[in-house]
């Protein structure tokens, strides 16, 4: 559907598209750049908008660079290899701004800097699929393709950490020779600082002989297989049993965190470490001070938190989440000033606020829908001093804002923090304190 238009970028959207007007209608075309002008084809045409791939670059920008990974294009892991490093991270700083003064109507008092990692191979959790393509009479192990659910045709992942980016062909020639081969779906990595695991999503029970190929394989790459029958819950560890425990570490606060490769940690643990430090500087939590962490998970900040001395009570929906958050605390010596409990914080109330007593100040770390009712549920004289909000969703964040605001809060600061470079993911980090 070839629609040879020729247009000036104007911007880039929350996705990385370049967004252009022609005829009357907004034009978002993937792999166009902000000063661009090019034409492009449409794979998707409305009344009022159109979705478009670009066609012919005819004068290019500044910062446009050469994608580093072969399949950029194809594969639909990355949308942004074209865009200079830096750049990218400027392009989410002014998406954060425009979400919260277009969504929210607010406005930070102070721009943090920027949060910066590695740009490449920072990748440790993924969850990767594996096809069988009889016309290809291939094993396919990667990621879907762009905007398809067809697995991506990839030898190697520039963003994935290298030592699990230099299985994925060896991935496929190993399930190639598997009686289960049309029977695993999927492959799910979770690296650690001491192992890396391989979670095969298994709808049959290996056979002997796929049981001696996955020990081989183990052993010959230095990686530990989980297998899974059905929901999380029926992730075991396969080979080798004595495989030292999946765990990360936050060195600045003396803190070891395990987990279970079905159990949510962040993508990037450089960038997490960063994170958590920053935001232990916003919060500057203080002995005697009791602070609440909520979306806490595995207690990836109530443990950094706790070591300042502070009382800390976690809240997780997830029982099992909060159970390991205990754990945690307990093995790193941190149990006596911490508590956890598990309750849904998507249905939070005035009332239910109240019942938890009073905190100084709050650490709020929600998924992707953000924390509406959680904050309108802070009012009256039981509000907290201090709120230091990570978001990884700046629509949300927007929204969130201006109910903290119209509650009496003051938007201190905002920044980004590139914890997914090349990719359309905006993480922030957002500090509100009682006017």
């Amino acid at each position: 559907m070839s629609t040879e238009n020729r247009v000036t970028i104007k911007s880039l959207d929350h996705e990385g598209r370049g967004v252009a007007h022609a005829d009357g209608k907004v034009i978002f075309i993937e792999g166009a750049l902000v000063g661009e002008e090019v034409s492009y084809n449409s794979y998707r045409k409305k009344p009022a908008f159109e979705q478009a791939q670009v066609a012919t670059i005819f004068k290019k920008s500044s910062m446009r660079v050469t994608p580093k990974c072969k399949h950029f294009g194809v594969c639909g892991g990355c949308s942004m290899q074209h865009l200079d490093a830096r750049a990218q991270v400027a392009v989410k700083q002014r998406i954060l701004e425009d979400g919260l003064w277009h969504i929210g109507k607010v406005k930070a008092e102070n721009i943090l800097p920027a949060i910066y990692g590695q740009a490449w191979g920072y990748r440790e959790r993924a969850r990767i699929s594996v096809k069988y393509v009889i016309k290809k009479q291939k094993m396919l192990v990667g990621f879907h393709e762009k905007r398809s659910s067809f697995v991506a045709d990839m030898s190697s992942c520039e963003i994935l950490a290298p030592k699990i980016a230099r299985l994925l062909p060896l991935l496929a020639e190993l399930v190639a020779q598997l009686s289960i081969r049309d029977q695993l779906p999927q492959i799910e990595v979770a690296v650690g600082d001491y192992v890396d695991a391989l979670v095969l999503r298994v709808m049959a029970t290996p056979s002997a002989a796929d049981e001696a190929l996955l020990r081989s394989f183990a052993d010959e790459h230095h990686i530990q297989f989980w297998l899974q029958s059905k929901g999380p819950e029926t992730i075991v560890p396969f080979y080798p049993l004595d495989a030292p425990a999946l765990s990360y570490s936050l060195p600045e606060f003396n803190v070891t965190m395990p987990f279970a490769p079905s159990e949510f940690t962040q993508v990037n643990s450089a960038l997490n470490r960063v994170m958590i430090g920053r935001a232990m500087r916003l919060l500057n939590p203080q002995a005697g001070e009791r602070i609440a962490d909520l979306f806490c998970g595995l207690g990836n900040f109530t443990l950094p938190i706790a070591r300042s001395g502070a009382q800390v009570l976690g809240i997780e929906g997830s029982e099992a989440l909060v159970k390991r958050a205990q754990q945690n605390a307990a093995s790193n010596g941190l149990a006596d000033n911490t508590s956890f409990m598990a309750m849904n914080l998507f249905e939070m109330t005035e009332a239910g606020f109240a019942k938890l007593g009073h905190f100084d100040k709050l650490l709020i770390d929600p998924p992707r829908d953000g924390a509406f009712e959680l904050v309108k549920s802070l009012g009256g004289d039981n509000a907290p001093k201090l709120i230091v909000y990570v978001s990884c969703n700046p629509a949300t964040l927007a929204r969130d804002a201006a109910e903290l605001v119209q509650r009496g809060y003051v938007l201190k600061s905002a920044g980004v923090m590139n914890m997914f470079p090349h990719t359309s993911h905006v993480e922030s980090i957002a500090v509100f304190e009682r006017a």
